[in-house]
């Protein structure tokens, strides 16, 4: 069976332990067990997908449909909440660390301990347009 050995598949099947808050026939959406700040939360395809590249556009639709919901009741619980990050990891070299496709949605506010370093300096527009067409022929390859 796919997902044999999978945390989020055991929990999408109820057999693992899970602080849901939300669940339909698709996804399944709960707390993370390290989490970024009070409410961070997965949303995850209860269908087996390792990354994007395995995981059917319409699952992939249902789980930033339910991760948008997710994020505006996240500014209405209570917690502190002065902004909201989706965040995904695909691949290792994208910090994934379990490899079930899952979005993460959690509260940021001022002052909270998330952070992501980069190097956010604005490049040329010939560097740009190249990348564009790089993206583009990838498209194409779809």
């Amino acid at each position: 069976m796919p997902g044999d050995g999978c945390v989020f598949c055991s929990i999408a099947r109820g057999e693992a332990e899970a602080s849901v808050v939300f669940e339909d026939d698709w996804v399944i959406a709960f707390m993370d067990l390290q989490p970024v700040t009070p409410g961070h939360l997965l949303v995850v395809p209860k269908s087996h997908a390792q990354g994007l590249e395995d995981l059917q556009e319409d699952i992939g639709v249902r789980v930033w449909t339910v991760a948008h919901r997710l994020g505006r009741a996240l500014r209405l619980s209570g917690l502190r909440c002065e902004g909201v990050n989706l965040f995904l990891a695909d691949g290792e070299a994208a910090f994934q660390e379990v490899f079930h496709v899952h979005l993460h949605v959690f509260p940021r506010f001022k002052g909270d301990p998330f952070r992501i370093e980069a190097d956010w300096s604005v490049h040329e527009r010939r560097l740009l347009d190249e990348t564009a067409v790089a993206v583009r022929r990838g498209i194409t390859a779809l």
